[in-house]
């Protein structure tokens, strides 16, 4: 099958639970589920204004969630081309469009197999995204 390795890396957010940014499993890399959260655990997309309401914003948290897959796969000498797969995980389908119209900032027809599912919740309150990718990228050879 090839190497299997696993890789947290230090810059992004440190995954809640006890597993890693990117798996490598041979030609396939597996990204955990990747949300808008930063390394200093604030949210992309979520802003608590002087009157402390909460503003949501699935477009940039969608872009943020979109650019924390990219630097993942770009630790392991992939990028998003080699996305075969994603499955997306909303809060609330009402974000869909805003959600899909950012997507297609990113990906094309040739782009990876989608899955788009409403979940109840996801680790924070203020998450409205989550999307997990499945990439097929080559091992070097020697």
């Amino acid at each position: 099958m090839g190497k299997v390795e696993s890789k947290v890396l230090a810059e992004k957010a440190k995954p809640r639970g006890k597993y890693p940014h990117v798996k490598r499993a041979g030609d396939f890399l597996f990204v955990s589920g990747t949300s808008a959260r930063r390394p200093d655990n604030t949210i992309a997309g979520a802003e608590v204004d002087e009157f402390a309401t909460t503003h949501l914003d699935i477009r940039a948290q969608t872009k943020a969630v979109l650019e924390n897959i990219r630097d993942i796969l770009k630790s392991v000498d992939a990028q998003l081309e080699n996305v075969v797969e994603v499955t997306t995980y909303l809060v609330n389908m009402n974000d869909f469009a805003g959600y899909n119209d950012v997507y297609g900032e990113f990906f094309s027809y040739e782009g990876p197999a989608r899955t788009t599912v409403a979940v109840h919740q996801l680790p924070h309150p203020h998450l409205l995204i989550e999307i997990r990718a499945m990439a097929y990228k080559p091992e070097k050879t020697k």
